[in-house]
């Protein structure tokens, strides 16, 4: 039996090509085993007939639910276009005997960056002067003095692979750089040569605080109205995480109140954002459209990480990058494994 390879199709603009350009697909006709096609309709739940026709899928933003999963014989692979896999019931995923793979070898400089950018550009007031100038305010540049970062503080929420290669990028800034992540042990970050806090003490003594954990039951709203409170009159919080790990509702007061410096956010409580947020109004906010780290070097990446996953399991394999990896225990997946390898 051929091994088939769905792709979702919000990968294409309206008249079918590519909205991405090259996302490496032809790693996939370079081998004789997948068969690959897009999906026939767009869709934002996958549903269970469609995905069942498929031995992997390759996934951008449409759910994956229990629904989708539950009935599927056939399927083994979700392999995630990204890191984020919120879009994913993982616990189905697993139950029904279906790896999840995500990139994260492929997000992280191009996340990174983007946090960078974000930095520099909260840091400088870049888009204020831009409107000043547009609009011949010339003079008022005087009221707009941007934040120095030499021996400014840098606070990471989540040191992974972004985190470390935020540090990385912002070495030559001579930066303090502290972070917050549960899961880190002090030798591991001291040798990563950043200082773990507590989290309330990070927000109280950071210029700059960056949101770059994943988003679970435990980080939900993990900055609400009381941490906000608790940040500095003169810092920035950057979220190029998911939007849900912050209080959208409290963020929009804290920067309408001044209480905090700004904000610069690629990611919303829900998305797209309301054109009638409050958040868009406000001159000390930076926004993207869930794709400030959106670039050709993302994006090959992600798709040639996403492709070598399929291929693995079309030859048998466990892929490097497996999310729930207790899967690989699972009956129907060792069955599909060896018809693959056979």
């Amino acid at each position: 039996m051929e091994f088939r390879v769905g792709i979702t199709r919000d990968f294409l603009k309206p008249d079918g090509s590519l909205g991405f350009g090259d996302i490496g697909l032809g790693l996939l006709d370079q081998n004789p085993d997948p068969r690959w096609e897009f999906l026939p309709e767009a869709c934002d739940e996958i549903a269970p007939e469609v995905a069942d026709e498929y031995d992997a899928l390759l996934v951008l933003a449409p759910r994956v639910t229990a629904r989708t999963v539950d009935a599927c014989r056939r399927l083994s692979l979700i392999a995630r276009f990204g890191v984020g896999y919120d879009n994913v019931d993982v616990d189905a995923c697993t139950r029904n005997g279906v790896m999840l793979s995500i990139t994260p070898q492929s997000v992280r400089r191009p996340v990174a960056t983007s946090a960078l950018a974000f930095l520099l550009a909260l840091s400088h007031k870049l888009l204020i002067k831009d409107r000043l100038t547009r609009s011949g305010r010339w003079q008022e540049k005087l009221d707009y003095m941007g934040m120095g970062l030499t021996g400014r503080t840098l606070g990471m929420i989540g040191l992974g692979n972004i985190g470390r290669e935020l540090l990385r990028l912002t070495a030559p800034l001579e930066m303090r750089h502290v972070a917050f992540d549960p899961y880190i042990t002090g030798e591991s970050a001291a040798a990563a040569g950043v200082e773990l806090l507590a989290l309330d003490t990070l927000l109280m003594e950071a210029d700059f605080v960056v949101v770059c954990c994943a988003l679970t039951g435990n980080t939900r709203h993990l900055i609400d109205r009381r941490r906000l409170k608790l940040m500095k009159p003169t810092s920035y919080l950057i979220n190029i995480a998911r939007g849900p790990i912050v209080d959208q509702a409290a963020l929009s007061e804290a920067l309408v109140e001044r209480r905090i410096a700004g904000a610069a956010l690629d990611v919303f409580e829900t998305e797209p954002v309301s054109d009638d947020d409050p958040l868009l109004k406000l001159d000390n906010v930076i926004v993207a459209p869930h794709a400030i780290a959106w670039t050709d070097e993302l994006f090959l990446g992600n798709g040639r990480a996403a492709c070598q996953s399929i291929l693995d399991v079309a030859q048998g394999r466990i892929p490097a990058h497996i999310v729930n990896r207790q899967v690989r225990e699972h009956p129907a997946l060792k069955e599909k494994l060896n018809r693959n390898r056979s």
